[in-house]
């Protein structure tokens, strides 16, 4: 991940030349004037060293992903909480944590492999046929990141193109038991609109899906899609804020046949670069707009939350 301050190579080399500098003028004989005038030492000063250096992206937008995939050999792991709270006629809260472990085998491929735990909290939400406290181990998931373009002198945008496969065995609203398989397919593009300062990302998502209950002899199928986009400036050289909007449509079927709802989402992101390999990132959104099939209010609460919250902690090594 890149790093926002002199990092150990370049702290040396940077000492190094200092130290040779000195060595060579205390050591040096002095300066004879070939016609009588004196040699003054020279004040000119060293160049400044600029603290905005280059940013990886991929975690800078919020909920909405940037291109960067990180550089080649890297490892990490990360801390992922996602918490949804808020839906029609009662409390509904849920928080999902991921353990992850990523790498960037090659400058052109990463891999994401993830756990899931989910602990819900559930109190008379219309469609939800019991009420529900627990904690369980919810799954696990994948996400393989395919780098098209890499940003940079020549390319001004970042396009990167993703698999995202997951097995679920827990509803993450019902909190019943489940068989479900998903995949999500994202194209995830950036680019930087100040060098090192402000930057835009917009992903564009089809995900779908297919499981049962347990108890249950029929699949399910369902898909949505999904359009997002966030901006991000760099108000300090370790700190990045901004914000982001997010729209879903959700269907019956595979290909979209039946509209079920949709939703639009804003809400404001936080990035934290605390060393060259520890990160934080968070963001919350709002819904501000939806509807639900067969429903006249204004809100889609029947099928999505209200309130999104995600927070991420990141370890390289």
């Amino acid at each position: 991940m890149s790093s926002f301050c002199i990092g150990p190579r370049a702290g040396a080399a940077f000492m190094g030349a200092a130290l040779f500098a000195a060595f060579v003028t205390a050591g040096a004989k002095p300066a004879r004037a070939a016609d009588g005038a004196s040699l003054t030492p020279s004040t000119a000063a060293p160049p400044a060293i600029d603290p905005y250096h280059e940013l990886e992206t991929k975690y800078l937008f919020g909920f909405t992903q940037g291109a960067d995939i990180g550089a080649e050999g890297e490892q990490a792991v990360e801390f992922e909480t996602t918490g949804s709270f808020r839906m029609r006629g009662g409390s509904f809260n849920a928080i999902e944590q991921e353990i992850e472990l990523e790498g960037v085998p090659t400058q052109f491929f990463s891999y994401e492999l993830s756990a899931h735990l989910l602990g819900q909290s559930v109190n008379y939400v219309e469609g939800v046929d019991r009420n529900y406290h627990d904690i369980n181990f919810s799954g696990l998931s994948g996400e393989f990141r395919f780098a098209l373009l890499d940003r940079g002198p020549g390319s001004p945008i970042g396009l990167t193109f993703n698999i995202e496969p997951e097995w679920s065995r827990v509803d993450d609203v019902s909190g019943a038991l489940t068989r479900d398989f998903g995949t999500e397919f994202k194209i995830v593009a950036d680019t930087e609109l100040i060098p090192n300062r402000l930057y835009a990302a917009a992903n564009l998502s089809y995900g779908l899906g297919y499981g049962r209950e347990f108890g249950e002899t029929k699949w399910q199928q369902g898909s949505d899609i999904g359009l997002t986009a966030a901006m991000a400036y760099r108000v300090a050289p370790t700190v990045t804020l901004g914000g982001e909007i997010q729209y879903y449509r959700t269907f019956d079927g595979f290909g979209m046949q039946s509209f079920v709802g949709n939703a639009l989402y804003v809400g404001p992101t936080l990035h934290v670069q605390f060393t060259p390999k520890i990160m934080l990132a968070a963001a919350f959104s709002m819904q501000v707009a939806g509807h639900a099939a067969g429903e006249g209010r204004a809100l889609d609460l029947t099928n999505f939350q209200r309130d999104l919250a995600n927070l991420k902690l990141e370890f390289e090594f």
